[in-house]
């Protein structure tokens, strides 16, 4: 595909979103929009008196919140890896459901769900940086769905109930687990790939198996699912070396490509019909059309660039991608026809690491430190730094990325609080 198509294809489909732009929802990991909400009153500035409200959590999560119908659904956990200097008994972890009234951040229900197995030794470098409870819920009218590694995929109604639990595998990893599951039609999706090394699509009605498909190496990415340049619906994965396209319907293989050679963790990103696919400890990004058949690495990937993000998803806004490296605080923008690279820049403080995904709003791209606090930049192809602020008395982590609320206000969870920020005014 020529630049000049490529450009026509992405104005047309900036054109098509707008005119859906207020069809997100945020019920499952990044919202239905990659990462991007409509409202425009979300605060610049996130300090302490902008907090409507705190919600204590028992214990660690680096999982975001979803929401739906006014209640805020959210994970944690304790008993085990809580504090790195006396990790404790593997067999005591637990992990826990929220279900949080939306208005007052009042605690409606929680369910905790205890490991089936025990875990690999806890290390502060690997799954000690983020936990046991990274994976993030995905929600609508029938439950509440959760993926929490060897204990399985579990559904939960909207009253708390747990209705049905589903074993995907008991595969450990010293990086621990976060893919979270995804939502098609009358199926819940899961990558399974440090639990059994598959992809597993299981009836949201009873948790039973629908489809299975097998090499999901070495993939800590959530999938998507997207409707492709040739009109049907594709989920695609990233794994050690290839992406990998389904039908989310059945699990047929529909198209690979060379991908990346790593361990990869960052969701793919999708516009108008186009992959960014982005991952690896020596971080590359990739761009292929969608709605092919076969290997499509000659047919379909359009650029390749030696940069990218390890750890966090990169956010498409007006013909451009924006990501953050996982270490030293370096900001990219490139353009995501070509793949040229816009901007490379180190935010100053620079924070220590960037593990949650950004949230673009109001031409604003929110970028959470896990130690240091929100870094806030204008989404324009030339680095702006706009504000950067730190809540007051939560010398805690913030992993998760934020989820934007209806009316601008803003939910963001640390290891110790879920807040809800009120919008801009």
């Amino acid at each position: 595909m020529s630049k000049s198509h490529l450009q026509i294809v992405l104005c047309f489909g900036c054109v098509m979103a707008a005119a859906f732009v207020h069809a997100e929802e945020w019920t499952r990991f990044r919202g239905s929009d990659y990462g991007r909400t409509s409202e425009t009153n979300v605060a610049e500035r996130w300090v302490s008196e902008l907090v409507a409200w705190n919600a204590p959590l028992p214990g660690r999560g680096a999982s975001s919140p979803v929401v739906f119908d006014n209640r805020i659904y959210v994970t944690a956990y304790t008993g085990y890896g809580i504090d790195g200097k006396a990790p404790g008994n593997p067999a005591n972890l637990v992990r826990h459901l929220f279900c949080i009234e939306a208005e007052q951040g009042s605690i409606v229900w929680q369910k905790a769900v205890p490991a089936q197995s025990d875990k690999n030794e806890f290390n502060s470098w690997g799954v000690g940086l983020h936990g046991y409870s990274s994976s993030t819920p995905a929600v609508d009218k029938t439950g509440i769905y959760i993926f929490f590694g060897e204990t399985g995929v579990l559904a939960f109604s909207h009253a708390g109930e747990e209705l049905w639990r589903t074993n995907c595998g008991a595969g450990t990893h010293v990086f621990g687990a976060g893919n979270s599951p995804v939502l098609y039609e009358n199926l819940v999706i899961a990558n399974a790939s440090v639990e059994s090394g598959d992809m597993i699509a299981l009836n949201k009605s009873d948790g039973s198996e629908a489809w299975r498909q097998s090499g999901i190496r070495r993939a800590w990415n959530t999938p998507v699912i997207y409707r492709a340049l040739n009109g049907a619906d594709e989920l695609a994965v990233t794994i050690d070396g290839k992406i990998l396209a389904f039908a989310p319907s059945t699990g047929k293989p529909l198209w690979n490509c060379d991908g990346i050679k790593d361990y990869i963790c960052p969701q793919i990103t999708v516009q108008d019909g186009v992959l960014y696919a982005s991952g690896g400890r020596r971080s590359k990004t990739i761009a292929i059309r969608s709605g092919g058949s076969g290997d499509v690495t000659e047919s379909h990937r359009i650029w390749e660039i030696a940069k990218g993000s390890n750890v966090s998803s990169a956010v498409y806004c007006d013909g451009h991608l924006y990501w953050a490296k996982e270490q030293g605080g370096i900001l990219y923008c490139a353009d995501a026809a070509t793949g040229e690279l816009l901007y490379e820049e180190r935010l100053n403080p620079t924070p220590d690491r960037i593990y949650a995904s950004p949230l673009l709003a109001n031409g604003r791209l929110y970028y959470t430190s896990r130690e240091d606090g929100v870094y806030v930049v204008a989404a324009k192809p030339e680095f702006e730094l706009l504000a950067h602020t730190k809540l007051e008395g939560d010398d805690s982590i913030f992993n998760a990325s934020p989820v934007p609320l209806p009316g601008g206000g803003t939910l963001l969870r640390s290891d110790k609080y879920l807040y809800r920020l009120k919008p801009a005014n």
